[in-house]
C-alpha cells in the first residue's frame, strides 16, 4: 500500500440532529408542472405533500436535491429555484441515463421522492459588496439560476450583476422564456452567445471563453461564478485568470459527481474530499488543492 493510500481518511459521515429530516429518506412530492427547456432538458416544479414540510422547507443558494423514481434510483439536481420564492421546488434534468430517462416520463400529478437539502452552498454572505459575473453554459445555468434569482431579490447588496450564458444554438438554451426579462432589465448586464450563427439570432456569436475575453470584466471587488460543461469550464477558468481573478475569486459547483449525496457510498470522492459532504460548491483555489482528478 503506498504512503498516500495508508494516510487517507475518509471524511466523517453527516450526522442530523433529533427532529430533523432523515436525509437517508425521501420525502414524498408531488409534481405541478412540467416545463419542456430543450430537446433533453425538463424542469420540474415540485411541492411536498407534508404541507408543514414544505413551509418548513429551508436551503440555501447552491443546495442540490436527490430526486427518486421509485423502483428505478435516484440522481442529484441542484434545487434552481432561488430560497426568496417558495411556492415551489424546482429541479431541470437533462436526459443521460435510466433515472434521467424515468424522470423524464413524469407528468403533473405524479410523485417523486426528494431527499434535500444537501451539500454546501455559494458564499453569497461574503460576495455582499462586489461585482458578481455569472457565466453559464447549456444546462450549467440551473446552478447559477438559483443564486442569480437569489441576488436579484436581494439586489441593493450586490454591485454590478453580469451574467454571460451561451449554448450550442438558441433551441439549446434552458429557460428561454427569462431571457427578454433578463435582457431588459437595467439593473444587470446580460449577455447571451450561441457557438455559431442562427437564423433570427439577435445577440452574440461565439464561444463563451471567447465573449468573455471579448467583454474584459475587471477583476477587481469581483467574483465570477461558472458552470456549465467540462471542456467549457475548463477554458473559461483560463480566460479568467487571462483577466487576473484570482482563484479566491472564482466558484464552481460538481454536483454532477455527487451519488448517495450523504458521504456514505464514497463515489465522489477526490483525494480526501466528499463532493457531497465538502461541496458541491469550491472556490478554484479549494480544487486547486485537490488531485487532478476532475
Amino acid at each position: 500500500m503506498s504512503d498516500a493510500a495508508s494516510s487517507f481518511v475518509a471524511p466523517p459521515r453527516p450526522r442530523f440532529e433529533a427532529g430533523t429530516a432523515n436525509p437517508y429518506l425521501p420525502m414524498p412530492a408531488t409534481v405541478i408542472e412540467v416545463i419542456r427547456e430543450t430537446h433533453n432538458i425538463k424542469t420540474f416544479r415540485l411541492v411536498l405533500q407534508d404541507e408543514k414540510a414544505m413551509r418548513e422547507f429551508h436551503f440555501e443558494p447552491g443546495q442540490v436535491g436527490q430526486l427518486s423514481m421509485f423502483g428505478v434510483g435516484e440522481a442529484t439536481f441542484v434545487i434552481n429555484s432561488p430560497p426568496t420564492r417558495k411556492e415551489y421546488l424546482q429541479f431541470s434534468v437533462m436526459k443521460a441515463g435510466e433515472a434521467t430517462a424515468a424522470l423524464h416520463t413524469l407528468a403533473p400529478g405524479d410523485v417523486v421522492g426528494l431527499r434535500a437539502p444537501l451539500g454546501n452552498f455559494f458564499p453569497y454572505e461574503r460576495m455582499k459588496g462586489k461585482d458578481i459575473l455569472f457565466i453559464g453554459g447549456g444546462i450549467g445555468m440551473a446552478p447559477l439560476r438559483t443564486l442569480f434569482l437569489f441576488m436579484l431579490d436581494n439586489r441593493n447588496d450586490y454591485g454590478k450583476i453580469s451574467l454571460l450564458y451561451g449554448a450550442r444554438s438558441p433551441q439549446d438554451m434552458a429557460y428561454s422564456y427569462e431571457l427578454p426579462e433578463w435582457t431588459d432589465r437595467k439593473d444587470i448586464d446580460c449577455v447571451l452567445t450561441i457557438d455559431r450563427e442562427a437564423e433570427g439570432w439577435g445577440y452574440r456569436v461565439g464561444l463563451i471563453p471567447d465573449v468573455l475575453l471579448g467583454m474584459a470584466p475587471a477583476p477587481d471587488n469581483s467574483v465570477a461564478v461558472t458552470c456549465g460543461p467540462p471542456i467549457m469550464i475548463k477554458f473559461t477558468l483560463q480566460a479568467l485568470e487571462k483577466l487576473k481573478f484570482s482563484s479566491n475569486q472564482i466558484f464552481t459547483t460538481l454536483e454532477r459527481r455527487m451519488k448517495c449525496g450523504v458521504g456514505i457510498c464514497g463515489r465522489c470522492n477526490i483525494g480526501g474530499k466528499y463532493v457531497c459532504v465538502d461541496g458541491p460548491v469550491f472556490s478554484l483555489a479549494e480544487l486547486k488543492e485537490l488531485p487532478d482528478e476532475l
